[in-house]
């Protein structure tokens, strides 16, 4: 079986930056490669046309031109073009594409195509209450209304995508798997410090950071012991036009911004190390579809405080992987977090509780069989 996958980002060495999408498909094609499935990448992005390998994934960056006119027409034609002759000469049974921006309309192929909902911009616009752009919701209903077949990460994703589109069309639902050798819960070499919280991911108002800054304003009032370190990309706010990083430095108090520490995005091997260090991971995010870091702090047996939104959960337990919380409620936020400090056997119980949760049912090992066999409907219809 040789499955391609075509996106925007892939973590390797032509992309800069990505996020928690790029780490899930990362993960996924990782995963098939070890259960000898071919696989092969189509990164579009513009950076020069080259082709090459990493982890026995052949990788090709696809560099189209630009166009005077109709030129995200034109450009997809290119790479449709390119694609379709790679179908062709390396015997690619199915393709598949992420709902983010329907990098697929209007883009006719030669294999099976999966469009897999990690969360469309429509998805997200919907959730954070913003105006999508009305070409990007055309041209991923249009991707999704030409798909072949339709898989999503959550339950929840896949009845909001069907609403939001009015598909009609029949959606799997397989969640996102974590490396749980990777993301262990042998914390002997790296002890964790019980006041140190955790936030990492984007610098984004739909993470819930803004809300981070309100309750550690309060936390630190009453206790000030409690540290706070955030890891990852600034980003520009939607609302204000502001650094996001900016904006949760003015929200906090003289007092708070002396125990905040800021890092820029890091290694995935270093930020395992720092959650190692972290007393608890808070990640009180408005917005998902099935997120990899919180897979990541389970994983890892951290005592872990997410929203109680959606997705939420499909992952979590309340009051046995951790505790779920609305992000807005402040007075909520702050008591759960004084409730792990203050009992650290039971925030331990979580950790275990969700590391066992994570073995269980989102490990690699298990979300790659159900993948397989997924892929091997497909290529059994259409032989």
């Amino acid at each position: 079986m040789h499955i391609g996958f075509i996106t925007s980002e892939y973590p390797c060495k032509h992309c800069t930056s990505w996020g928690g999408l790029a780490t899930s498909i990362k993960n996924l094609c990782l995963a098939l490669a070890k259960e000898s499935v071919q696989v092969t990448i189509f990164l579009i992005q513009d950076t020069k046309k080259e082709v090459w390998e990493e982890d026995h994934i052949q990788i090709h960056s696809i560099s189209p031109p630009r166009f005077a006119l109709f030129n995200w027409y034109f450009r997809r034609k290119h790479y449709q073009s390119y694609i379709n002759n790679q179908v062709t000469r390396l015997k690619i049974d199915i393709l598949e594409a992420p709902d983010w921006t329907g990098l697929t309309a209007f883009v006719r192929l030669r294999a099976p195509v999966v469009i897999r909902m990690h969360g469309s911009d429509a998805y997200f616009c919907h959730l954070e209450g913003r105006k999508q752009k009305f070409k990007n919701y055309l041209l991923e209903k249009k991707a999704l209304k030409q798909a072949d077949y339709l898989v999503s990460v959550s339950a929840f994703t896949r009845k909001l995508t069907k609403k939001l589109f009015h598909l009609k069309k029949e959606v799997t639902v397989i969640h996102n798997g974590i490396d749980t050798s990777f993301f262990s819960q042998d914390h002997t070499n790296n002890p964790a410090n019980p006041n140190l919280l955790l936030y990492f991911g984007t610098m984004i108002r739909k993470k819930g950071v803004l809300e981070l800054a309100s309750v550690f304003n309060t936390l630190v009032e009453e206790n000030d012991q409690f540290r706070l370190q955030l890891i990852g990309r600034d980003s520009i706010d939607t609302l204000t036009g502001k650094s996001t990083l900016h904006l949760f430095y003015s929200l906090l108090s003289e007092k708070a911004k002396h125990k905040v520490t800021y890092t820029e995005p890091l290694p995935y091997s270093q930020i395992r190390l720092e959650i190692e260090k972290a007393g608890i991971v808070v990640l009180p995010s408005f917005a998902e579809a099935f997120p990899m870091s919180w897979l990541e702090a389970m994983a890892m047996g951290k005592p872990f405080i997410s929203s109680n939104i959606g997705w939420a959960s499909e992952i979590m337990i309340q009051n046995a992987t951790g505790i779920m919380i609305d992000p807005k409620d402040h007075k909520e936020f702050k008591k759960a977090l004084i409730f792990m400090v203050t009992n650290q056997k039971q925030a331990e119980s979580y950790g275990k509780n969700a590391r066992k949760r994570i073995e269980e049912s989102f490990s690699l090992e298990t979300i790659v069989k159900k993948n397989i066999d997924f892929y091997g409907t497909i290529v059994k219809n259409h032989t």
